[in-house]
């Protein structure tokens, strides 16, 4: 069966079918004069699939209590749960089938029949695996509102520190971001366009009431987005340069983890939701009648990476998330606003805003 690198999303696995350098029509998704992959002669692949499978069971072979919701089939599991594939399920199965032919052959229930994680069902292996040990976000949130703000028991911190190595991007010296306040037509003077002073700021979804990070955007419209101005405010945008290379935590990437990057792939499929609800939790901004305690499990987790080091040995700078006023853009708060150095504020004013809204279910 031949497939090509746009048969595929994931990074490492279109890197493999660039490398050998074979190019064609594609039988699976049509593309022509694409990379191809045969499976009928080449076998690259087949390792790193065969690990991925590895941490799946068979249903004849899981315990009769395994929960029925944690259980798919392979081919939708790989298309759902995992972001490597550029087609169909029904494509995915075909071409698993072949890429992992001695696997189909040993277990062709593996392939054919329902299957799910064993150790998502055990106590013991969730306690070593999972960065809410046995718990889910919710609890967790919960549990630092109201219960015990620095409890460390439901974090298994060993865990979140080896997820936090392969999310992290590098953001060379030189790189422009902004910031954005809502001013009067005059508006801010570059020195007043930095982080609040210390001990002024206000809870943030990232930084604590009183310490204060600098909260920066991908684009100016993102960063007057995220300062909520309305229709006819003026507001004053800085523009910052960064001064040094730095490493952040990228959340915006999530499910662009390769599980062949080298990582624990049960360790991921374990936590990859969990991971993904801290993302959509940081991203969130507050509703006006919030309360800041709705930012804690987030500055939890911001505290947490702020203490350890990259794989380059530098502390992280800072975590970068999603807009979720800008759809189209992107986030980071930084630990030391004395990684930047603003070197131009204009003002704009708001000539219009789009709202957009949904009723709730009732």
């Amino acid at each position: 069966m031949i497939c090509c690198e746009k048969c595929f999303k994931d990074a490492e696995i279109k890197g493999i079918i660039r490398s050998l350098k074979r190019k064609g029509d594609c039988e699976t998704c049509r593309s022509k004069n694409a990379f191809i992959y045969d499976t009928n002669e080449n076998n690259e692949l087949t390792d790193n699939f065969n690990h991925l499978l590895g941490i799946y069971t068979s249903v004849s072979s899981l315990p009769k209590e395994f929960p029925k919701e944690k259980l798919s089939l392979l081919k939708d599991t790989l298309k759902d749960k995992w972001n490597i594939f550029n087609i169909g399920s029904e494509w995915i199965y075909l071409l698993i089938r072949d890429i992992c032919k001695e696997k189909y052959e040993e277990d062709p229930e593996l392939f054919d029949s329902p299957v799910g994680i064993l150790e998502m069902n055990e106590s013991a292996e969730l306690k070593a695996y999972s960065i809410l040990i046995d718990h889910n976000w919710d609890v967790f949130k919960e549990e630092i509102k109201t219960n015990n703000r620095f409890h460390k028991s439901y974090i298994n911190t060993s865990a979140l520190e080896a997820l936090f190595s392969y999310m992290e991007i590098n953001i060379e010296k030189g790189q422009k971001l902004y910031r954005a306040r809502i001013s009067n037509q005059n508006g801010y003077p570059i020195a007043e366009m930095g982080a609040p002073p210390a001990g002024k700021s206000s809870s943030g979804r990232v930084n604590p009431e009183g310490i204060n990070y600098l909260y920066l955007a991908a684009e100016n419209k993102t960063a007057i987005s995220e300062v909520r101005a309305a229709a006819y405010d003026y507001v004053t945008v800085g523009e910052f340069i960064l001064e040094e290379d730095v490493t952040v935590v990228d959340f915006t990437e999530i499910d662009k983890i390769s599980p062949f990057s080298g990582i624990d792939v049960l360790q991921l499929a374990i936590n990859i939701e969990h991971l993904n609800k801290i993302n959509i939790e940081i991203a969130k901004p507050l509703r006006r009648n919030d309360s800041p305690l709705e930012y804690l499990p987030t500055q939890y987790i911001a505290d947490f990476i702020k203490s350890l080091q990259s794989k380059n040995g530098q502390r992280y700078a800072g975590i970068k998330y999603k807009s979720t006023l800008h759809m189209e853009g992107f986030n980071i708060a930084f630990f030391d606003e004395k990684l930047f150095k603003c070197t131009n504020a204009l003002v704009y004013e708001v000539d219009k805003v789009d709202y957009r809204y949904q009723p709730l279910d009732e």
